[in-house]
C-alpha cells in the first residue's frame, strides 16, 4: 500500500501522538481481543488486524517510533531501507508477551482466551538480537548517496534441524506419559492430572541437534549492501529490517542498524544541511569588492560576488549550494566565510622592493582611511 494511502498509525491504534508505551500496549491488547483472526472469524478481521499489527510494531519500538514521527510512512520505504513485517503473529505468541512475568499458568490462559488446547513448545520463541555496525563515508558520498557493503557475522537458522534445535530422527514417545503429555497421580477415588515433567506436555522426547547443540542457530558470514540516502547526517542511524541475528525457535529476527559517521572534509564544514567554506581576500579586494570562484560540494565552481567594504568574518550566502534535505526536497545553502589576508611588514617591504617606500605608502594609506571605532559594543 502506498504511503499516501496508509492511515496514520496512531489513528489505527486509537491513541494520541504523545501516548506512553504502556498506553500503546493496552490499546493493542484491546484490539487483539477484538480483531485477531484466531478470535474474530469475520472475513474482514484478517486485513484489519494486519493494519493494527503493523502500527503496533512501529509505535511499540522506540527507534521505529522516532523515525515514524520524523518521516511518517516514508521512513519504511525506499531509500530509508525500512520494512515492516505484515505477517500476523499467532495468538499464543501475543498472549505470551502480554502475560510475561505474570505468575499464572500460560497454557490455561491460552485455553481460556482461544478455546483451544495446545502442546508446550520445545523452546520459547524469542526475537533475535540486533546488530549495530558503524560505517564511515565522505561528505561527497553523503551528498550524492552511495551503496556500501556491510560484512556481518549473523546467527541464522541451523540448516541441519531447520531451526528447531533437535534432530527429527531422535524423536520418540515419552516413556513417562506414553505420549499423552500428562501424568495422573492419586487413586481411583481422587485423581490429579499434571503436565508430564519429562516431556513438558509434548508427549515426545528428543535429542539436541548435533550441529547447533539445541540452540537452533549457527553463525554465518554475510555481506549486505546498504543504500545510504543523499543528505544523510553524521550520527544518523539506518535500519535494515530482519538482517540482525535469527530469532530462536521460530521467533522473528533482529535488525541491522547502520551508524553513519562522516569523515572531516578538507574544505567544507557542515552545519545541518548548510555548508561553510573559508576564503582569503587581499585588503584591496575587501575594500573595493571583487568576484571570486568558490568550489562547491559537487566538484564544480560558482562565482561569488564580494561587495565593497567586506569585513573579516563576513558570511556571504550562496543559496541552494548546500546538502540535500532528508525531510523533503531542495538543498541547504552554502556560506562563504571571508578572511582578509594581511601580509607581515617584512613581506610587504619585500614585495615593494624598498622598505622606506613601503612604510611611506602605508602611512599615506593610514592618513586617507577613516579612523575606526576602537571599542565594539555588543
Amino acid at each position: 500500500m502506498a504511503s499516501s494511502t496508509k492511515r496514520d498509525y496512531y489513528e489505527i491504534l486509537g491513541v494520541s501522538r504523545n501516548a506512553s508505551q504502556e498506553e500503546i500496549k493496552k490499546a493493542y491488547r484491546r484490539l487483539v481481543r477484538k480483531y485477531h483472526p484466531d478470535i474474530c472469524k469475520k472475513p474482514e478481521c484478517e486485513e484489519k488486524f494486519k493494519e493494527i499489527n503493523e502500527a503496533y510494531q512501529v509505535l511499540s519500538d522506540p527507534e521505529k517510533r522516532k523515525l515514524y514521527d520524523m518521516y511518517g510512512h516514508a521512513a519504511f520505504e525506499g531509500a530509508h531501507q525500512q520494512n515492516v513485517e505484515t505477517n500476523i503473529p499467532p495468538i499464543e505468541e501475543i498472549l505470551r508477551e502480554f502475560f510475561e512475568g505474570v505468575p499464572f499458568d500460560f497454557e490455561s490462559i491460552f485455553e481460556r482466551a482461544t478455546g483451544r488446547r495446545r502442546g508446550r513448545r520445545r523452546g520459547r520463541a524469542t526475537r533475535g538480537e540486533d546488530i549495530v555496525v558503524p560505517v564511515e563515508i565522505s561528505l561527497e558520498e553523503a551528498f550524492s548517496g552511495t551503496t556500501v557493503p556491510i560484512n556481518v557475522e549473523r546467527q541464522v537458522a541451523c540448516e541441519a534441524c531447520g531451526g528447531s534445535g533437535y534432530s527429527s530422527s531422535s524423536v520418540r514417545t515419552c516413556p513417562t506419559c506414553g505420549g499423552r503429555g500428562e501424568v495422573v497421580q492419586g487413586n481411583w477415588f481422587f485423581q490429579v492430572r499434571q503436565t508430564c515433567p519429562t516431556c513438558g506436555g509434548e508427549g515426545s522426547v528428543y535429542e539436541p541437534c548435533p550441529e547447533c547443540g539445541g540452540s537452533g542457530t549457527t553463525t554465518r558470514s554475510e555481506t549486505i549492501k546498504v543504500k545510504i540516502p543523499p543528505g544523510v547526517r553524521h550520527g544518523s542511524k539506518l535500519v535494515v529490517e530482519g538482517k540482525g541475528h535469527e530469532g530462536r525457535f521460530g521467533g522473528p529476527p533482529g535488525n541491522l542498524y547502520i551508524l553513519v559517521n562522516l569523515k572531516p572534509h578538507r574544505i567544507f564544514e557542515r552545519k545541518g544541511d548548510d555548508l561553510y567554506v573559508d576564503v582569503n581576500l587581499t585588503f584591496p579586494e575587501a575594500v573595493l569588492g571583487t568576484e571570486i570562484d568558490v568550489p562547491t560540494i559537487e566538484g564544480k565552481e560558482v562565482k561569488v560576488k564580494i561587495p565593497s567594504g567586506t569585513r573579516e568574518g563576513s558570511l556571504i550566502k550562496v543559496p541552494k549550494k548546500g546538502m540535500p534535505r532528508l525531510k523533503g526536497g531542495g538543498r541547504g545553502d552554502m556560506f562563504v566565510r571571508v578572511h582578509i589576508d594581511v601580509p607581515k611588514y617584512s613581506a610587504f617591504s619585500k614585495l615593494i622592493g624598498n622598505g622606506k617606500k613601503a612604510e611611506e605608502l602605508l602611512k599615506e594609506l593610514q592618513e586617507v582611511l577613516p579612523k575606526p571605532k576602537r571599542v565594539v559594543e555588543r
